[in-house]
């Protein structure tokens, strides 16, 4: 979905409106290995968020909170961004330009990798371990900012509502760790002691399997706690362990 609206004490003219903008989120997760970035990504950003301020403005609403990537703050910190994940950066650094200079109130929220248990990425790598598989787990000395998905909803409500001062704010769970560390506890909680791991050797082996982008992903370090923060916000799940406890006892819910 590209946008949800909120109502505050909207008594006409739909400035108590406030619209949040989603349509960069379906990559924000490591759980996808690269695919759900499109050949043209930067452009389909940019034209993306454009279609949502073009709604802000159509709808008149008076907010606009724009779902960004938590990463960038590492990419601007001077870590190592890829020849592939460059423009994706780049763009997503754009987008977040428009919204700010636009004629709309807005802020810009960067969110951590996300994971939950309504992705079918991570149900696929729950097979993919009872498979005995193996998967691109990058350095553990490059750690990564997560955030469990109902951590995400709460947060874009709460920022929707309160209307913070931004320009940019950060929400992730608090605890950085890397691909390979969160994918290890994952695969534990699901069973399986010693998940695999593809030797760095295979880098360019296995790229139509793993895209590049998500192996430089993985490679793109998180520098300390990512500030400013939400104000108000406290993730429920404050490390990736306390979340799949959530998504594993989720899937064993009757459906």
């Amino acid at each position: 979905m590209v946008q949800r609206e909120w109502n505050k004490r909207d008594h006409g003219g739909g400035r108590g409106r406030s619209l949040v903008n989603l349509s960069l989120q379906i990559p924000n997760t490591l759980l996808h290995d690269g695919h759900a970035w499109k050949p043209n990504a930067a452009d389909h950003m940019v034209a993306a968020t454009r279609r949502a301020l073009g709604e802000a403005a159509r709808t008149k609403c008076g907010f606009v909170v724009h779902a960004s990537y938590a990463f960038l703050g590492s990419a601007e910190e001077g870590g190592q961004v890829g020849r592939r994940l460059r423009p994706i950066v780049d763009a997503a650094l754009e987008a977040e330009r428009l919204v700010l200079e636009s004629d709309r109130r807005a802020v810009v929220l960067r969110l951590g990798y996300v994971y939950g248990p309504e992705l079918r990425d991570l149900r696929a790598y729950r097979r993919a371990f009872q498979l005995r598989r193996a998967y691109w787990a990058g350095a553990r000395d490059c750690r990564q900012h997560h955030l469990h998905t109902s951590d995400a909803a709460r947060a874009l409500l709460l920022a929707a509502t309160t209307r913070p001062d931004g320009p940019v704010l950060y929400v992730t769970d608090g605890s950085p760790t890397s691909f390979a560390d969160f994918m290890d506890d994952f695969a534990h909680q699901v069973g399986r002691a010693r998940p695999l791991h593809i030797p760095g050797v295979a880098r360019r082996l296995v790229h139509l399997v793993v895209r590049e982008p998500h192996q430089e992903m993985c490679e793109l370090a998180a520098h300390g706690r990512p500030m400013p923060r939400l104000p108000g916000f406290t993730p429920r799940y404050p490390d990736h362990r306390a979340g799949f406890r959530q998504v594993i006892e989720a899937w064993q819910q009757p459906s």
